[in-house]
């Protein structure tokens, strides 16, 4: 007869584990993001990876106690794709991703009974706080200010005084117009440029050669487009930097010409930004005194409440030269083979390199969107065999 016993053991087993190894992922996740986040944000993120090691101590302690083997920490890696993903991928997304790991492994783990009775009341426990960790996560994605209590725990209702001060704040910030830089990196612009050039000259190449059978036209015009496509990609690259670095100038001037024009708001603004985080009136209303003695350290941290930042951004001509390089560098790969010769062979070696080179740069891009690496590959694949073999047909049906 089965022993109940030893499948309860093994059930336990299993998901104390599972959920070991996933607070060692997570905590790592979180620090892997932290670092590129203001201090604030970074803060609770590291209060949550703390929190995670907080988990995994008290799982260790069940395990030792029901005589499972505790592996080594480092035998818990995150994968080089992932770490990659954590410093290229939007903050959004990855807080997003996290959230939904987060939620996932609640309903997982911590839902089902494994027929231990103080396995389950842990697992209930850290199931509470990991539902509250989605929650902070969820405040940052939203820009809310989620600093405060210590990680895991819920954040307290506002207290009347922190009521009134959300009332007063959002009369005086209604005529001004909030701004919060949501910037990229360049290394995503970089893929999602390749992206473009790869698309576009491929296109033109396959439908040049329908209508010429591969002639030496084909390079002509596959090299004519892709060079307009990276110069079109580097200026519009550099405008748009541009413009935001603009955009965010012209808000601190106009923050800087509030305090010049209204000390007394300003100041008041600032206090109610504190009192919002919980600290008491009199010694918001004394902070903001400090710092209204140093006018540009009251614009500093004014503008980091307001603004979500200094009005910091990144380079135009990094972002110029990122986005035209690597659209040139995708833009010449279906003209490749006409370099060299012409004719039948020429299309389909660059057919055949131009879907090799759609589905690298798809997997690429994963780095930026956090899908699977091989499913994005695929996808663009497919994105090129439509584009690819559409303008052929329309090559073919047009008067050489």
């Amino acid at each position: 007869m089965r022993d109940p016993t030893s499948t309860t053991t093994a059930e336990a087993r299993e998901r104390l584990l599972k959920a070991w190894r996933g607070e060692i992922v997570a905590g790592k996740m979180y620090e892997l993001i932290a670092a590129r986040l203001p201090e604030r944000e970074a803060g609770i993120l590291r209060r949550m990876s703390a929190a995670e090691a907080s988990h995994r101590e008290r799982l260790e302690r069940r395990m030792t106690e029901l005589g499972i083997p505790i592996p080594a920490a480092d035998t818990v890696r995150i994968s080089s794709w992932m770490r990659l993903q954590a410093r290229i991928a939007p903050v959004d997304r990855l807080l997003a991703a996290r959230e939904a790991a987060e939620d996932d492994e609640v309903d997982d783990l911590y839902r089902r009974s494994t027929g231990d009775d103080a396995t389950d009341q842990l697992l209930r426990e850290i199931r509470h706080e990991e539902r509250a960790h989605s929650l902070a996560v969820n405040e940052i994605r939203s820009g809310a200010s989620a600093d405060g209590g210590p990680a895991g725990e819920l954040a307290p209702p506002p207290t009347p005084a922190q009521q009134r001060a959300q009332t007063r704040i959002d009369r005086i910030m209604a005529r001004e117009k909030g701004w919060h830089k949501s910037g990229g990196s360049w290394i995503g612009g970089a893929i999602y440029g390749a992206n473009d050039g790869l698309a576009a000259v491929f296109g033109i190449v396959a439908g040049v050669s329908g209508a010429t059978g591969g002639s030496s036209f084909v390079l002509t015009a596959g090299i004519a487009g892709a060079i307009a496509s990276a110069l079109s990609m580097a200026t519009g690259a550099y405008l748009a930097e541009r413009s935001t670095s603009e955009m965010a100038a012209a808000n601190v001037a106009r923050e800087r010409m509030e305090i010049s024009e209204r000390p007394e708001e300003e100041k008041e603004e600032l206090s109610l930004f504190y009192q919002l985080k919980g600290i008491d009136e009199e010694t918001a209303n004394r902070m903001a005194e400090q710092l209204a003695r140093n006018p540009d350290a009251m614009l500093k941290a004014l503008a980091v409440e307001e603004f979500g930042g200094t009005g910091d951004s990144g380079d135009p001509v990094q972002a110029a030269v990122a986005g035209g390089i690597s659209t040139g560098a995708g833009a010449i790969v279906p003209v490749i083979p006409f370099i060299f010769t012409t004719g039948t062979v020429a299309i389909v070696l660059a057919a055949a390199i131009s879907l090799v080179a759609h589905f690298l740069v798809g997997a690429a891009k994963s780095l930026v969107t956090l899908r699977s690496w091989w499913s994005a590959g695929l996808e663009m694949t497919l994105a090129g065999v439509i584009v690819g073999g559409a303008t052929y047909l329309v090559g073919l049906a047009l008067p050489t």
